[in-house]
C-alpha cells in the first residue's frame, strides 16, 4: 500500500472542515399532502445503549433536512422513534407498535431486529438500516429488507479475505475472536474472522461465541487468552464489551500485538478511561470518516449541527451513521415510489436500485436489484488507529476483501 500522509482526528482538524451550507427551498404552503410516517427502531436503553443511544440523532437530522427541502413529492415526513430496550421480548413489540402507527417504512438500528423482522415482513413494510443483527437481510421471505450499510447478505456468511489480509499486514500469530451468543451475525463474524486468519497461517487460540450480551467482565476470558498465547484479538460486540475485554487482557498481562475492533471509532472514546488501553488498536469504519470530506460528509455534518446541535468536532458515532444512511435509503425509496408512495411501492422501487452509495458515505455502491441473498463483490472498510492525539487514518483509501469461495459460517448459531 502506498505511503500516505497521516490525518489526525482532533477538534482543530474537524472544526477546520468546511461544511457545505444547507440551501433549501420550502414547500408551497398551498398544497398539504398527508405526511408520511417512518419509524426508527433502535436500542436506546438497555445493554446495547452504549452502542446505540444516539441513533435518533442521525435519523431525525436526515428527516429534518428532507422536510426543509420540501419533503417527498410535497409530503412531509413524520419520524417516530421507538426504543426496543435491548430486550428480546420488546423488539417484536416495537415492530408491531410501528406497524400499528401506520408507518410506510421502518429503519432498523437494533442488534435484535431479527426477533421482530417477521412482523414487518407480514405487514409488507419496507425496512432499511444495519445488517449487523442477523441473516434475514438476505433470506427469503424478507425481500422487504434493504441493508443500507451492506446491500444484501449471504445467509451462509462466507468467510471474507479482508480479515486475514489485515492480520497478515499488522502482525500476530495466535488469534482470539469473540462474539455475543445471542446474535447470529456476531457469532458468524467472530467465526469468520478466525477462519480467515487461519487461512493466512495464524493459529486460532480462542474462539468464544458464547459471550453474554453486554458483558463487561472478562477476567476469565483474559486468563484463557494468556494461556493460549493469544496476541491478536477481534471482537464482534458492542463498545462497552470490546473495551472491557481489551482492558482485561492488558490487566492479565496478555501480550497483544494487534487489536482489531469493528466499531468504536467515536469521539467519546478519546476521553474515556479505556483510551490508554486502546492505544495502537485498529478500528474499522464502514462509512467515510469526516476527516475525508466530500459532499456527503459535509451535508451530514451540517445537518447534524443545524438540527441536532451536534458540533463538527463531535463527529458522528457508528449508530448515527447507521441511522442517517438508513433514513436516507428509505427517503430514496419514497422518492422513487411516486407521488403518493405506499409501502409496496417503496419495496418495488428499492428492488430496482442497482447502485446506491449514500452520497459517497459508503466505500462502494450497493446493488439491491440483483444481489438479494448474495454479498457484494467487495467488503471494504476504512481503518483508523488509536493514537495519543486521536484517531489516525492508516490510508485515505478503504481496505477491501472478498468472499472466499466454498466457505460458510452459516451453520454457526
Amino acid at each position: 500500500m502506498r505511503s500516505r500522509r497521516r490525518k489526525f482526528l482532533t477538534a482543530a482538524t474537524l472544526l477546520a472542515i468546511t461544511l457545505t451550507p444547507i440551501t433549501v427551498t420550502e414547500a408551497s404552503a398551498s398544497a398539504t399532502p398527508a405526511p408520511i410516517k417512518i419509524a426508527l427502531i433502535s436500542s436506546l436503553t438497555g445493554a446495547a445503549a452504549s452502542e446505540f443511544s444516539t441513533s435518533a440523532q442521525g435519523f431525525n437530522a436526515r428527516i429534518a433536512l428532507q422536510n426543509a427541502m420540501g419533503g417527498v413529492n410535497g409530503h412531509k415526513i413524520e419520524g417516530i422513534v421507538i426504543d426496543d430496550q435491548t430486550s428480546p421480548s420488546s423488539d417484536p413489540t416495537a415492530v408491531q407498535d410501528a406497524v400499528s402507527k401506520g408507518v410506510t417504512g421502518i429503519v432498523s438500528v437494533s442488534p435484535l431486529f431479527f426477533l421482530g423482522a417477521k412482523y414487518a415482513q407480514q405487514a409488507g413494510i419496507p425496512v432499511t438500516g444495519g445488517f449487523f443483527d442477523g441473516p434475514e437481510w438476505g433470506e427469503q421471505p424478507y425481500t422487504n429488507m434493504f441493508a443500507s450499510d451492506a446491500g444484501s447478505v449471504d445467509p451462509k456468511y462466507p468467510v471474507s479475505s479482508l480479515y486475514g489480509n489485515i492480520v497478515r499486514k499488522y502482525g500476530g500469530t495466535v488469534v482470539g475472536s469473540y462474539g455475543y451468543g445471542i446474535s447470529p451475525s456476531a457469532v458468524r463474524s467472530a467465526t469468520g474472522f478466525a477462519e480467515s486468519s487461519q487461512r493466512q497461517g495464524l493459529k486460532v487460540g480462542v474462539l468464544d461465541v458464547s459471550v453474554p450480551y453486554g458483558s463487561v467482565d472478562f477476567a476469565t476470558e483474559a486468563l484463557a487468552a494468556k494461556q493460549k498465547g493469544v496476541n491478536v484479538i477481534w471482537t464482534s460486540m458492542d463498545d462497552n464489551s470490546d473495551f472491557a475485554l481489551v482492558t482485561a487482557m492488558k490487566q492479565a498481562g496478555v501480550k497483544l500485538k494487534t487489536i482489531i475492533l469493528p466499531t468504536g471509532y467515536e469521539p467519546s472514546v478519546v476521553n474515556s478511561p479505556a483510551w490508554a488501553d486502546l492505544q495502537g488498536a485498529y478500528f474499522f469504519s464502514g462509512f467515510r470518516p469526516l476527516i475525508l470530506p466530500n459532499a456527503g460528509t459535509r451535508q451530514m455534518a451540517a445537518a447534524l449541527q443545524k438540527y441536532e446541535h451536534r458540533a463538527p468536532s463531535d463527529f458522528p458515532t457508528y449508530d448515527i451513521y447507521e441511522s442517517w444512511v438508513g433514513a436516507d435509503l428509505m427517503i430514496r425509496g419514497l422518492e422513487l415510489a411516486g407521488k403518493n408512495p405506499t409501502s409496496a411501492g417503496v419495496i418495488k422501487a428499492l428492488r430496482g436500485v442497482a447502485s446506491y452509495n449514500a452520497d459517497g458515505l459508503l466505500p462502494t455502491p450497493l446493488d439491491y436489484a440483483t444481489n438479494f441473498g448474495h454479498d457484494e463483490k467487495k467488503n471494504c472498510q476504512w481503518i483508523l488507529q488509536a493514537k495519543k492525539s486521536g484517531f489516525v487514518l492508516t490510508s485515505k483509501q478503504p481496505v477491501c476483501g472478498s468472499d472466499i469461495p466454498g466457505t460458510s459460517t452459516g451453520s454457526s448459531s
